[in-house]
């Protein structure tokens, strides 16, 4: 894309309009005077960028006052922070996620989920090209950003301050992904890696057999849920035995030794062409990748209900991840004046295989007699998205058009468990399915999420002010089950031996199912021994349907206030309706049908040359996720931990003030420093508690009545010349980045009445006061004090050749809140360190790309903790590895 010169509205000195031309020498003297500011990496486009009333000429026009250098995050109107394709592969991470983790202020939590200011993802919204997507993650309604590959990506703007434009769920910020377009020229890359993992790769882990392609991510048959159970699921309390014995048996059920984990690999395709048909430049984009990797855990996994800090669980588990991801992105596109149009065909599959074993001598009524339980899982993720998108431009009058429509599904089949006794007189594993310590379940759930989106924004460049109108809808439509079950026997005496005493796989064969009761005899022979037991409506409700429709409008205004000093206001009106329904009578939906006035304002004062003041106010809401209402159990399999939802949260709202000091004092060279705060009404908290005595610890939800959030943060980018040196440096410069983040957040509790995490059952609500789940001055969950990022590295300005060290440290965060209201449950990210090269090699005129990467060079492994007084209580501790990765290309 060529840049444009806009000067219709630039000022130079006191307000004098100047020719483009005139502009055009300035821009060619500045770099002409500045030579080390124009490398390969910044001869192309502004970064491409597609999202709701986003004005795609702010980054490229010039604004002269004495003298500039373009910079599309100095020429919007909000705060903003834009990765290119070349700020994303300078990272070399292989999704999205880890790229934003170097933005200021970011940081990944969990899955692939971004916490923007300390902000959980609650608090923040996804957007691709734009529109909504919906997430193929049941405990949260926002995208996990690992998904997407940064091969498909073609920039990430986060907008840290609220406009009208965006969706009025916004706490920490929007993230929107723009997928490539129209390439410049046609092209076609292929590439693979393959990485170490100290802490996994060659070493010990389990696995079980599953199915023919499971090495793809794709299910073959061999999970595939039986009629009875989708059919009777929600009405029959108890199977046959002949019809427990349809159930898919060893290919889910074995776990196996395996002591050397393979290395973890990864292909892709891509490839473009482009060309001019008539008056219009057509193009096309396609890209394919596929990862397999894994990931072995070996933690110990501990919890307390004592105030004392007195362990009452303590397990040492291992734990291997298979997962396997698949990507397939094709996208059509049409540029013609000042038109463009785009058609973008997204497809996601991310499977995981898990394999757990542990033990533990401390556990619930534990009669010191080891106990050994196992877990064999798969979690498979689907996400389908199709979007137009059509940006026009007449004149001084814009028309951005937007639909989408995207299907998300979640399937886990046979999550398989199994709990075993020692038995010390046969020093052997005992499992009579009597429930007292052996046991064995299996679960099967099952989520279909849709989700339509429309969107159409106005906008007009009046001499003195540009308008902006636009509306906004969407309707998303959920669909979840989860059944529950447990084998006992017939008349719940418990198996006797041998065949309480064979592997799982031999505890539930078909012989087993149909004959291995003490008193045959008395069994029917139609009904067998072992029976499935349906606990599914006991554990919460086993079906949920949820809905949230949005209908929105905003106004919008932009205008040059004097020289130098603009500002950009507008009011957003958003009707939200959200329903969750059950099909329980003991566990009650909700409803939540509100709607807001949102006003955002931001004002800019150009007040030197390369300097600029921003001052921002607005108000935004946050909804509860459909998860976060449902009343039924998921299981997490990044925590280990169950999850369960609240029909008694309502919606967050939240004020928002920001004060910015921003210096570009080159070509994409800044210093920015920033305060911030915010004012949050019914915050929702993750809440951990016993649901039972003997149980194991569940997370639950409920809100605080408020909280306070502050900080600041700054930012520093410079590149150095080393053309000085001479040799090797002449062509070469020095890229210093570094970003720091200082947050602080405290809830405020008391005697006001809030809705317990635990449910009665009833479809009564439960309240308690807000002092009883909540310390007062305790810190919202997912915010760390310090996030630190730096980058240095060094470059050539001639061809692709880059050394790159990333440093990185998030403080400690709190993760749940402690269950009755003991210590919080704490996360400790840490330091970690990273070195990436990236070298371009021409032969036979092939362009090759070698990258070498080498991660967690500092070993930082993962902890989460409650601190007593005397001790702590390690609720999740395991290493995390070094991984060494090499990468290869070849672009035609």
């Amino acid at each position: 894309m060529k840049q444009k010169i806009a000067f219709a509205s630039l000022l130079i000195g006191t307000g004098t309009l100047v020719s483009p031309e005139a502009l055009a020498q300035v821009a060619a003297q500045a770099a002409a005077t500045d030579p080390t500011q124009v490398s390969t990496q910044d001869k192309g486009a502004s970064p491409d960028v597609s999202a709701p009333g986003f004005d795609p000429d702010a980054g490229s026009e010039i604004v002269v006052v004495g003298h500039n250098i373009p910079d599309v995050v100095r020429a919007t109107p909000q705060v903003v922070s834009v990765l290119s394709t070349e700020d994303i592969a300078r990272t070399g991470e292989g999704d999205i996620a880890g790229a934003l983790t170097r933005v200021t202020g970011m940081s990944v939590v969990g899955n692939g989920f971004v916490f923007v200011r300390g902000l959980g993802d609650r608090y923040s919204s996804s957007l691709l090209n734009g529109s909504p997507l919906p997430s193929p993650e049941p405990l949260r309604r926002t995208v996990p950003l690992d998904i997407f590959p940064t091969s498909i990506v073609g920039s990430a703007l986060v907008q840290k301050t609220y406009s009208a434009n965006y969706p009025g769920e916004f706490g920490g910020g929007v993230i929107n992904l723009t997928t490539r377009a129209v390439p410049q020229e046609s092209f076609l890359q292929v590439g693979g890696n393959l990485a170490y993992d100290s802490a996994t790769t060659n070493q010990f882990g389990y696995v079980y057999d599953g199915g023919r392609l499971d090495s793809l991510g794709y299910d073959t048959g061999e999970r595939k849920v039986p009629d009875f159970i989708r059919e009777g699921g929600l009405t029959t309390n108890v199977f046959t035995s002949r019809q427990a014995a349809q159930l898919t048996n060893a290919e889910t059920t074995l776990l196996q030794q395996n002591d050397r984990i393979p290395v973890n690999w990864s292909a892709d395709m891509s490839a473009g062409h482009a060309f001019d048909l008539g008056g219009v430049r057509l193009g096309l984009i396609a890209s394919a990748s596929l990862g397999n990797s894994f990931r072995t855990r070996d933690a110990i996994q501990q919890d307390t209900a004592d105030p004392s800090g007195a362990v009452r669980s303590d397990f040492r588990t291992v734990l291997t991840d298979n997962r396997i991801v698949a990507n397939g992105l094709l996208g059509l596109g049409a540029e013609f004046g000042e038109h463009r149009i785009r058609w973008t065909n997204l497809y996601i599959h991310d499977t995981l295989k898990q394999a757990r074993l542990g033990a533990a001598t401390v556990y619930p009524n534990s009669n010191g007699n080891q106990v050994l339980e196992q877990n064999t899982n798969w979690f498979e993720r689907q996400l389908i998205d199709t979007q137009l998108t059509g940006e026009f431009k007449f004149n001084d009058l814009s028309v951005d058009l937007r639909g989408s429509y995207a299907n998300t599904k979640r399937n886990a089949p046979y999550e398989r468990f199994f709990s075993y006794r020692l038995d010390p007189v046969r020093s052997a594993y005992v499992n009579s399915l009597n429930g007292l310590g052996e046991s064995a379940t299996v679960a099967f759930s099952e989520l279909d999420e849709t989700l339509w989106s429309g969107q159409a924004d106005l906008r007009y460049r009046f001499p003195f002010a540009t308008l902006s109108v636009g509306y906004f809808y969407s309707d998303a439509q959920r669909s979840s089950t989860r059944f529950d079950f447990r084998y006992r026997t017939f008349n719940g005496s418990g198996l006797s031996a041998p065949a309480s005493y064979l592997r799982p796989d031999m505890l539930l064969s078909i012989d087993s199912i149909m004959g291995a009761c003490p008193n045959p005899t008395t069994v029917v022979e139609e009904q067998g021994c072992i029976r499935l037991f349906n606990l599914s409506n006991a554990q919460g409700a086993a079906q949920y349907d949820a809905s949230l429709t949005i209908h929105a409008g905003y106004f919008q205004i932009e205008s040059e206030i004097t020289g130098g000093l603009r500002a950009t206001a507008g009011v957003r009106y958003e009707k939200g309706d959200e329903r969750v329904s059950t099909n329980s009578a003991l566990f009650q939906g909700t409803r939540l049908n509100n709607g807001y006035w949102l006003p955002a304002a931001t004002v800019t004062w150009n007040f030197a040359s390369d300097m600029q003041l921003r001052a921002h106010a607005s108000k935004t809401i946050a909804r509860p996720q459909f998860r976060e209402l449902a009343p039924q159990v998921y299981r997490d399999f990044e925590s280990d931990r169950l999850f369960f939802g609240n029909p008694q949260l309502v919606d967050s709202k939240l004020l928002n003030f920001e004060g910015r000091y921003e210096w570009f004092f080159g070509r994409n060279e800044r210093f920015t420093a920033a305060g911030f705060y915010k004012k949050i009404d019914n915050p929702t908290e993750q809440v951990a508690f016993f649901p039972t005595p003997d149980s194991s610890l569940q997370t639950g939800f409920s809100y605080a009545p408020s909280a306070t959030l502050w900080g600041g943060e700054a930012e520093v980018q410079k590149f150095v010349s080393l053309e000085g040196w001479g040799g090797f440096f002449t062509s070469r410069r020095l890229l210093l980045n570094a970003n720091y983040t200082y947050t602080k957040s405290s809830i405020q509790s008391g005697s006001q009445l809030v809705p317990s995490p635990i449910q009665n059952g009833s479809g009564v609500a439960v309240l308690v006061p807000s002092s009883q789940l909540f310390r007062d001055g305790a810190p919202l969950t997912g915010q760390s004090d310090h996030l630190v990022n730096l980058q240095v590295g060094i470059e050539d300005t001639d061809r692709l050749s880059q050394l790159t060290l990333l440093f990185s440290y998030a403080s400690e965060r709190v993760t749940n809140r402690g269950a009755n209201l003991l210590p919080d449950i704490i996360e400790r990210p840490g330091v970690r360190l990273d070195l990436v090269g990236r070298q371009g090699i021409s032969l036979a005129g092939v362009e090759f790309e070698l990258k070498l990467e080498a991660r967690n060079l500092t070993g930082t492994g993962y902890r989460e903790y409650q601190q007593f007084q005397k001790n702590a209580v390690e609720i999740n501790r395991y290493k995390v590895g070094r991984t060494f990765s090499v990468g290869l290309g070849a672009k035609f």
